[in-house]
C-alpha cells in the first residue's frame, strides 16, 4: 500500500451496490434488456459522494471472501443463513438476487476502466480491507457503508468517521464518537464489544442470552470493556446481578472467540495500489465500450464530469 496522506474515502462496495439494486427500479436496463440498476445506482452514488465530500483518495473495497473460514471455524453460525452453496476448497457462495449477480462483474470492469482503486484480498471481507486501510492512513478517513459493524473504526482523534446512507447517499448519517455515545453509550473502540455482547442475527452472531443492547451498554459503562466485564464476573463483590453473572459465565466459550470474529482485521496484506482519485479514465476505450454495451451513458458521463472537475 502506498502512502495516503490526504482525505481517504473507503467504499464498502457490496453494501452500496446492494442498496443501489434495491433502491433503483429493475426497469433500468441495458439495450439488450439486462437489468443494470445496481451498476447505474452505484455510479450515481460515487458521483454524489465525490461531489459532496471531495476525497483525494478513493478505494472500492471488495469481499474476496464474504464468509472467511477462519471466522466460521470460531463461530460456525457466522453468516450461515446467507449461504447458497458451500465450497470446501474456496469461498462459500452467498445468496444474492438472480439479477444482481451478473451486474457485479460489470461494476468491477467499469471501476477498473475508470481507474478507481478496487481492492479485495483472498481470505478477507471488505470490512477487513477497510480496517487495514484505516489503520495505515495518516489523514482523515471517510468510510461509506450501510453496515453498522464498521462503527468500531470511528475515531475522532484520527478523523475517522462513518458515512451511513439513510436514503440513497444523498442523506448520510455522519457517525462520529459524539453520535455513537448518544445512540449507544460507547465510543468507536467500544462498539465491537457492544456488538458481540448483544449479538447480531443478520451476521449469525448469537450474543450473550439475556444481554440486550441497553444492558450491554450499561455493563460497558460500568466496567470499561469486555475484559473488565469478565473480571467482574470473577469478582464476587462487583455490581453484576446474579442473573448477569450466570449468563456471562456460561457464555465464556463464545466470549473467548467472538472478539476475533467481530473486530475487523487491521493487518490484511494489501496490494500496492494507486488510491489517488482519478481525474481521467485509465482505459477510455474500454469505458466507452462498457458504456455502450450496458447503456450507462448518463450515469457514467456525470461521474466522469465530476472526476474531471
Amino acid at each position: 500500500m502506498r502512502d495516503v496522506t490526504g482525505r481517504l474515502m473507503l467504499l464498502d462496495t457490496a453494501s452500496l451496490y446492494f442498496r443501489a439494486y434495491f433502491g433503483v427500479p429493475d426497469s433500468v436496463r441495458a439495450p439488450d434488456g439486462t437489468p443494470v440498476n445496481a451498476v447505474r445506482g452505484l455510479l450515481d452514488f460515487i458521483d454524489r459522494l465525490v461531489r459532496d465530500h471531495h476525497p483525494e483518495h478513493l478505494v472500492a473495497c471488495m469481499d474476496a471472501d464474504w464468509r472467511p473460514k477462519w471466522r466460521v471455524e470460531l463461530i460456525p453460525s457466522y453468516k450461515a443463513h446467507r449461504v447458497a452453496e458451500e465450497h470446501e476448497l474456496g469461498p462459500d457462495v452467498e445468496e444474492v438476487p438472480d439479477t444482481l449477480s451478473p451486474q457485479v462483474p460489470v461494476i468491477e470492469a467499469v471501476l477498473d476502466a475508470l481507474g478507481i482503486a478496487r481492492v479485495g484480498v483472498e481470505g478477507y471481507e471488505a470490512d477487513d480491507v477497510i480496517g487495514t486501510f484505516t489503520a495505515r492512513a495518516t489523514g482523515p478517513v471517510d468510510i461509506v457503508t450501510g453496515d453498522r459493524d464498521l462503527y468500531q473504526l470511528v475515531d475522532d482523534a484520527r478523523g475517522v468517521r462513518v458515512l451511513y446512507p439513510l436514503k440513497g447517499v444523498g442523506t448520510l448519517q455522519l457517525t462520529d464518537e459524539a453520535w455513537l455515545r448518544e445512540k449507544y453509550g460507547v465510543d468507536g473502540g467500544g462498539y465491537a464489544d457492544l456488538a458481540l455482547l448483544r449479538g447480531d442475527p443478520s451476521d449469525g452472531l448469537p450474543g450473550v442470552p439475556g444481554i440486550g443492547e441497553k444492558t450491554a451498554a450499561k455493563l460497558l459503562a460500568e466496567f470499561g470493556d469486555l475484559a473488565g466485564i469478565l473480571a467482574a464476573v470473577d469478582d464476587r463483590t462487583s455490581k453484576l446481578t446474579p442473573a448477569q453473572r450466570k449468563r456471562l459465565d456460561e457464555a465464556r466459550p463464545y466470549l473467548a472467540v467472538a472478539p476475533t470474529v467481530v473486530r475487523v482485521a487491521s493487518d490484511v496484506p494489501l496490494p500496492d495500489v494507486d488510491t489517488v482519485l482519478p481525474r481521467t479514465p485509465r482505459d477510455p476505450a474500454a469505458l466507452e465500450a462498457l458504456s455502450g454495451r450496458w447503456g450507462l451513458g448518463g450515469a457514467l458521463q456525470r461521474l466522469r464530469t465530476t472526476l474531471e472537475s
